[in-house]
């Protein structure tokens, strides 16, 4: 099944690379392409793509503010970040803003590719090292005082024991595979448990997960 892409970057250049790389592939097509977030707003209103692949830093509307109003506005769209990590001192706010992920901009074609299918597919958090050098970054931040977290039990009364042990190691931003190793589950079942906890905590993806463990204080920051 094909999934369609629109390329958000204020980098003609970028774009470009993008473009070709996409285009390579029989299941991924390029159907857009924005200079700053207020087009790619309005473009992921009239074409409906599958994936936003957005850059956070452009002018005018930043890829933050668009990807907070795609999912504000309850937009189909799943959004994938690009970014420079070392320099984005504002990654962070794309987790907040509803990103379904994060990719480097150096990343390797590869890692694009499985990437965008992941986002399209509404699977598994992209590049799970990538997120946990996220997190060990800016997980101090995300949560409301950096101490005296929520009480997270009225929050996880719906949650079996055993997915909140799936959610823990999510939230430590775990692949399915890792996780299964830990808790000696199959993918598969882990993938189910997933699932579940999204459904139950009215979540879009195990991005919103992490930020959601952060804010009630299921899991902490690594110690520096």
């Amino acid at each position: 099944m094909s999934s369609t892409v629109l390329l958000a970057d204020d980098q003609p250049l970028l774009r470009m690379g993008f473009r070709m790389v996409l285009e390579s592939q029989d299941d991924l097509s390029v159907v857009g392409e924005a200079a700053d977030g207020r087009e790619a707003l309005e473009l992921t209103r009239r074409l409906a793509p599958d994936v936003v692949l957005m850059d956070v830093r452009m002018p005018g509307m930043d890829g933050i503010e668009a990807t907070r109003l795609i999912v504000e506005q309850g937009l189909s769209s799943r959004v994938l970040i690009l970014t420079t990590f070392d320099l984005d001192e504002y990654a962070h706010a794309a987790l907040r803003a509803g990103a379904s992920g994060f990719l480097l901009k150096d990343a390797l074609p590869n890692d694009l590719l499985s990437g965008i299918r992941a986002v399209a597919s509404g699977d598994a958090v992209v590049a799970p090292s990538v997120t946990r050098r996220l997190l060990d970054t800016y997980a101090h931040r995300l949560s409301p005082d950096g101490e005296g977290e929520l009480d997270p039990e009225p929050y996880l009364e719906a949650l079996t024991p055993r997915e909140r042990e799936v959610l823990t190691q999510v939230a430590q931003a775990l692949s399915n595979s890792e996780i299964a190793a830990a808790l000696h589950l199959t993918e598969a079942t882990v993938k189910t448990h997933v699932g579940r906890i999204l459904a139950k905590l009215g979540m879009r993806d195990r991005v919103q997960l992490v930020v959601f463990a952060y804010d009630i204080g299921l899991v902490r920051p690594s110690p520096r």
